[in-house]
């Protein structure tokens, strides 16, 4: 059951690359246990907001909290910080040395001191639980795109995290396996998990989230749940960004 509490907010934040201003005065929020779909054109601010959540980009100015913790604040232990934070990237990102337990492993071992066996038993869970139970052994270069992708998941699963984060997770996959990826963020989101998802995959959107944030030129130009995104946009920028996507 949804609450008020929230799990994610932006007071007021500005993000700036030199003169060009990535982000403008966002304020928004993320519920606890609720789905955020982020959308809107290239080059709109998605993915930099997404990655102010975990500190992977610095802020200006504003403020973002995370389960209450001010995550941009000074004396932050980031690196504490992040391995509390699940984010999973467009590039799987996994050590192509490592089996697919290894993988999901080493954040438990490295991070969070669990011994090795204990770790293995739980990276095993995990892989059963994103599908991958029979692949529990293979390396990276022995599986396909969509899997790498659901290791990734497993791995970010391994904290624990009170939030997910994905950034165009399905992006750098062959469209075959596009629909692998998201049903097991449609399994998260139905255990409650709060999430957080910069995607152009609309149907997902429509179908798993609770809210829509269109972006454009680094501001949240529109918040709505979907049924009103999808049917009713309230800004010319989304109606057009709708139109495109249909055509």
């Amino acid at each position: 059951m949804l609450t008020t509490h929230a799990m994610i907010t932006f007071a007021n934040v500005n993000k700036s690359y030199g003169n060009f201003k990535a982000l403008t005065d966002i304020s928004a929020t993320v519920a606890r246990g609720q789905v955020v779909i982020v959308c809107g054109p290239s080059g709109s601010g998605k993915s930099t907001l997404i990655r102010t959540v975990n500190r992977l980009e610095e802020i200006q100015s504003g403020r973002i909290t995370v389960d209450g913790q001010d995550i941009h604040g000074a004396g932050v232990d980031v690196n504490h910080m992040r391995s509390g934070i699940g984010f999973v990237f467009q590039q799987f990102n996994l050590f192509p040395h490592l089996n697919a337990t290894q993988n999901v492993a080493i954040g438990l071992i490295k991070v969070q001191k669990t011994p090795k066996a204990q770790a293995y038993e739980m990276a095993v869970k995990l892989l059963n639980r994103v599908g991958l139970g029979a692949k529990v052994d293979a390396f990276p270069g022995e599986l396909s795109g969509g899997q790498q992708q659901r290791v990734a998941i497993a791995r970010a699963l391994s904290q624990n995290p009170p939030v997910m984060l994905f950034d165009e997770p399905t992006s750098a996959l062959d469209p075959e396996m596009v629909g692998e990826v998201l049903s097991v963020m449609r399994e998260l989101a139905d255990d409650g998990m709060t999430m957080m998802c910069v995607t152009h995959e609309m149907g997902f959107a429509r179908e798993v989230a609770d809210h829509i944030w269109f972006m454009d030129a680094g501001r949240i130009v529109e918040q709505a749940e979907p049924q009103t995104f999808f049917t009713r946009p309230a800004s010319d920028r989304a109606a057009k960004f709708l139109a495109e996507i249909r055509r």
